[in-house]
């Protein structure tokens, strides 16, 4: 699915690319000092290539190096390395700090910019830490601030995680008032970039009919192209959300929602 994460992905490669340069690499082949005339765009092609060479430790050292002055791509990736543990000791706090650092300093950027995705991502990524709030630290649950987290990035940016995630807490009522016609609003606007979630929700929603006005077609129409596209991660709450669907529809109903279905697959709108 085109989501987000598909954009970071390419705009961290973007910033790897270099590294297929010859000029990108030691002449001696060993990792060069860190000295203080090292810039940020030089220290983080620096650490990107330990990094994925799997020198961890050179890696965290030059991104840091980068980080430190301001390059917001080292930054956002300290901060998953720190959040998944991913070759260091997982830490929530400096996860937090540094996606926080990231939205401090770039959330009125350009959201064309070649690199506006991962701003709006530290946006997400703040609004997860809230929803949750990080035990033993200084980042209380905070639902209404997981609230603002998501909406600068839903808005501002257009990020589809972010429009889902937003979605959710209006069908909840954390954080906003609650208000299903808001949460159907945003899951359309996630959906339509083709995230795999709020085509999901979507279509249940619309099956259901749970605070909304029920409309079968469209509903399944969403659920079959998420059945489509789902991945490991999402494929067994999406198939039970769809096995459901087909319970509820009827036979005509399912004829017209793949029709509708393959009628978007060719032509996304």
């Amino acid at each position: 699915m085109l989501t987000s994460k598909r954009l970071i992905a390419g705009a961290f490669a973007l910033g790897l690319a270099v590294l297929l340069s010859p000029a990108a690499v030691h002449a001696s082949g060993e990792q060069p000092e860190l000295t203080d005339d090292i810039g940020p765009v030089k220290a983080f092609r620096i650490g990107a290539r330990a990094y994925l060479s799997g020198d961890f430790l050179y890696a965290l050292k030059a991104l840091e190096h980068a980080a430190k002055r301001g390059h917001a791509m080292a930054m956002w990736k300290l901060g998953k390395m720190y959040a998944e543990g991913d070759g260091v000791a997982e830490d929530d706090q400096r996860a937090f700090d540094y996606f926080r650092e990231i939205a401090n300093a770039h959330a009125d950027d350009n959201p064309h910019s070649q690199f506006a995705s991962v701003y709006s991502n530290a946006f997400v990524q703040l609004g997860n830490y809230y929803k949750s709030g990080i035990p033993g630290t200084k980042v209380p649950q905070n639902y209404g601030e997981a609230a603002r987290m998501y909406m600068h990035a839903a808005t501002y940016f257009g990020d589809p995680d972010a429009q889902y995630q937003l979605a959710r807490m209006y069908l909840d009522g954390n954080g906003v008032p609650r208000d299903p016609a808001q949460s159907v609003r945003w899951l359309y606007a996630a959906a339509k970039k083709q995230h795999v979630g709020a085509q999901a929700l979507l279509g249940d929603l619309l099956i259901s009919g749970a605070d909304v006005h029920p409309r079968p077609v469209e509903g399944l129409k969403w659920l079959l192209i998420a059945k489509d596209r789902a991945g490991p991660a999402d494929r067994d709450w999406v198939l039970a959300l769809h096995f459901k669907a087909m319970q509820a529809t009827t036979q005509d109903e399912q004829v017209q929602a793949q029709v509708a279905a393959s009628a978007w697959e060719s032509d996304p709108q």
